[in-house]
């Protein structure tokens, strides 16, 4: 698939500020036993869904800076999706109303614990969701076709720096939604406030 690289990241850095909004505006208002109250037996809380992402944000956030920092190729005005990358990212697509088409194991290192202190959960989400905006804005100056960033399941497969952004916020998207669910379940009135 093709995009205008500008537009595409104009399109990512806006989900983005839309998931600081609603981080920040609404969810860290909560009560904090609301957010770690799983929704039933097996499913993840609110605050579990914000740990496996910060799981991830913890390898991509750097490995995407690392990448950048070492290229000094000009931007193009186009950005192709290759075909692990594009794959990659539809897996993370949820439908219309915000639900998984493709249901999926979560990694062993990126299932998050039960007991969790969901204000540093919160809290390193929110730094996270800030240090994808400054890559976003840095994007902006590099060749998202030709800058190669390690994926996390098998850092030998690299993949172009503009699939790698696209499945990222993807990622959040799923999984913000998922918290919405889990914080519906357990009784919060705020949860659709803002849209993810």
């Amino acid at each position: 698939m093709k995009y205008l690289s500008q537009t595409l990241l104009d399109d990512l850095y806006n989900q983005t500020e839309t998931a600081i909004e609603k981080t920040i505006g609404h969810w860290q208002q909560l009560p904090l036993h609301i957010l770690k109250q799983s929704p039933g037996a097996g499913k993840w809380s609110a605050a579990q869904c914000l740990e496996h992402l910060n799981s991830y944000g913890r390898y991509y956030l750097p490995a995407i800076e690392k990448a950048f920092t070492a290229s000094s190729l000009p931007p193009a005005i186009e950005f192709k999706s290759g075909i692990l990358g594009n794959y990659f990212y539809k897996l993370m697509l949820t439908d219309s109303s915000g639900k998984i088409r493709k249901k999926m194991a979560a990694p062993k290192n990126h299932q998050p614990p039960a007991n969790l202190d969901a204000a540093i959960v919160l809290g390193e989400f929110i730094s996270q969701l800030e240090k994808t905006g400054q890559l976003l804005t840095a994007a902006r100056q590099k060749n998202l076709g030709k800058v190669k960033v390690p994926i996390s399941i098998a850092p030998y497969i690299k993949l172009k720096a503009g699939d790698v952004l696209l499945f990222f916020i993807a990622h959040i998207r799923r999984h913000m939604q998922q918290a919405e669910r889990a914080l519906k379940a357990a009784g919060s009135v705020t949860a659709n406030a803002v849209p993810v």
